[in-house]
């Protein structure tokens, strides 16, 4: 799954960067403010809700509904990970880390 164009990942540091903007914001000011307001909990919480409704349209085949609703599950994934104090350029790197290492040896090494 190759990105169609580079400069997308600039949409993820961009929308990162509005993130962690609004945290200090009035929960009344956006949307995004008011998940972070709401703590780690409700960012969680929503989060799963996300994700579920992913689950339910991808099998589906619906591509535009599929991506509609993977747009939503990394805003959510993206909120709650400011929210945890965890900086997206962290799980990037521990992604790059993990290229060109087999998933299940991966895995094996993560569960001793």
């Amino acid at each position: 799954m190759a990105l169609a164009n580079q400069d997308n990942l600039k949409v993820l540091a961009e929308l990162a960067a509005t993130i962690a903007a609004r945290k200090s914001a009035g929960a009344d000011t956006s949307y995004t403010a008011s998940l972070l307001a709401g703590g780690i909990d409700k960012c969680a919480k929503k989060f799963g809700e996300e994700a579920v409704e992913l689950l339910l349209a991808a099998p589906a085949g619906d591509k535009a509904h599929s991506a509609a609703e993977a747009a939503d599950v990394l805003y959510h994934l993206m909120v709650l990970l400011e929210s945890a104090d965890v900086p997206l350029d962290d799980v990037l790197n521990t992604l790059a880390a993990r290229q060109g290492t087999s998933g299940h040896a991966e895995k094996a090494a993560r569960s001793t």
